[in-house]
């Protein structure tokens, strides 16, 4: 049985998790802002953190090219919530990053993992204040 507390760090624990991938592939996008044909990619946050707090969102099944293996079939994973960005302005070279769009996702995605270690802080401060009463 889960306590209340356990919901919370494991809401939190799979929102930094989809941050930080999110982070990386922003990241990634304005480290090839001049590769030619690179397609920007990017997660649907919300989407994703709904569908893994579920658990029953689209699961990746497991090839199984042997009679004895098991069948597959659990949690997303991150790569699997991975998409492309829609092109906003196309460029002569094919590249589909708009280093606006890139820079303001960047600073709002860093200010929601910050947020979201801000509240992990908190919940574990205020534990340890009911645990040693002080």
């Amino acid at each position: 049985m889960k306590t209340l507390f356990d919901r919370q760090i494991q809401f939190h624990q799979t929102a930094l998790n989809l941050q930080a991938h999110r982070q990386q592939l922003i990241a990634s996008n304005i480290a090839n802002a001049d590769t030619p044909n690179y397609k920007a990619r990017d997660v649907d946050f919300r989407a994703a953190l709904q569908g893994a707090l579920k658990g029953s969102s689209a699961a990746v099944p497991l090839a199984t090219t042997q009679p004895g293996h098991i069948e597959g079939g659990g949690a997303p994973t991150l790569e699997s919530l991975t998409g492309y960005r829609r092109e906003l302005q196309s460029a002569v070279d094919g590249n589909t990053v708009n280093m606006d769009v890139e820079r303001a996702a960047f600073a709002e995605n860093a200010l929601r993992y910050e947020a979201s270690v801000t509240f992990i802080n908190g919940m574990l401060r205020s534990m340890n204040t009911a645990i040693t009463g002080q």
